[in-house]
């Protein structure tokens, strides 16, 4: 069944702290909350949805656990009533490390909730603090904790190329968010937005933003791990409805509405690299490479514009590369194989 988010933003609700990549407002296109609202977006999403699709009601934007208490328990209230009466499956929100403890467990814990979606960022607390972040390493691994004992799954959304933050930090942040247990994960590569401290940085020459290649690649690095640890990758990228096309949002900072595909292409790239480089000069050379893949995925590895094709020929001298599916496959595995042998 398809999966369905119902997206209810509530714009920097819950959190007093002004982390320097951060305008809430800006990224949801909210700037103002009104509960009374809630149950009519609901209801227009639920209206256009065919009976093939899972549904969940998924609070995004700001700190929810932080927010008032009433409000929160009556947002929640909301939405189990939809689980109750069949119309969506769970509930879903986004919060910080620093505001899970005790208490919002046990409140969670009488809720339908599929999972808690932990804005990790990074395991360095240099990181953190140059980024004014809020939070400790020690209040994530607390917080984690918290949600293991009591059941609750948890996706570890992480950013690359935070100020002071290397490859390094990221490859060690991924590790951690497999280790300590997440269902899932989201990889945020730093987005420059107006009206922010982060701008402040990058005008006064403090802080580089990465490009699109250097985030593309750093992301495809850590994308590996969460691979290898059988940690879904739920999303790469802010979505391309986040006002990224505005100049009143967007100042600078990786911004591709494909940074998605790109990061999987280049992940691909490295893969068939990895694979070719056990093999023999005598063997490559005026021979076919034919690459097999899962089904649908010819186009991740042929690369945006053949690039992935165009770097394998100029490392290599194959007679000519062929891209064919294979159904056996699962998804970012492959299989490599030269004309009269196997590699």
């Amino acid at each position: 069944m398809r999966h369905i988010n119902i997206p209810i933003f509530i714009p920097h609700l819950g959190c007093p702290n002004q982390c320097i990549f951060c305008n809430q407002r800006y990224i949801s296109g909210t700037e103002q909350f009104n509960i009374e609202d809630v149950d009519s977006q609901i209801e227009t999403v639920l209206s256009g949805i065919n009976d093939d699709a899972c549904c969940e009601i998924a609070f995004f934007g700001g700190s929810f656990t932080g927010i008032e208490r009433d409000l929160m328990i009556n947002l929640l209230d909301k939405a189990q009533k939809y689980v109750n009466d069949g119309k969506v499956t769970s509930i879903r929100l986004s919060t910080r490390p620093d505001y899970i403890n005790p208490e919002i467990i046990n409140i969670l814990k009488k809720y339908t909730i599929s999972a808690i979606e932990l804005g990790i960022q990074s395991f360095s607390d240099e990181v953190l603090s140059k980024c004014k972040r809020g939070h400790t390493v020690y209040d994530t691994i607390e917080a984690i904790r918290l949600l293991n004992e009591a059941q609750i799954d948890f996706v570890g959304q992480m950013m690359i190329g935070l100020p002071g933050s290397t490859i390094d930090d990221e490859v060690f942040c991924a590790k951690k968010i497999c280790e300590l247990g997440a269902v899932g994960t989201r990889i945020y590569p730093t987005i420059v937005f107006a009206n922010t401290e982060l701008e402040e940085l990058k005008e006064n020459g403090e802080y580089l933003p990465l490009n699109v290649d250097e985030a593309v690649e750093r992301s495809a690095i850590v994308l590996d791990v969460f691979l290898k640890n059988n940690v879904n990758c739920l999303r790469i990228g802010l979505c391309d409805s986040e006002n990224l096309h505005s100049s009143d949002t967007f100042v600078a900072g990786p911004n591709s509405p494909s940074i998605g595909e790109l990061v999987k292409s280049k992940l691909f790239l490295y893969k068939i690299i990895n694979k070719l480089k056990y093999c023999q000069i005598d063997d490559i050379q005026n021979k076919d490479l034919i690459i097999y893949c899962p089904q649908n995925l010819k186009s991740q590895i042929i690369g945006h514009k053949r690039k992935n094709i165009a770097e394998i020929s100029n490392k290599y001298k194959f007679n000519r590369i062929v891209v064919k599916e294979d159904l056996k496959l699962d998804a970012f595995k492959i299989k490599i194989q030269l004309e009269g042998g196997k590699a």
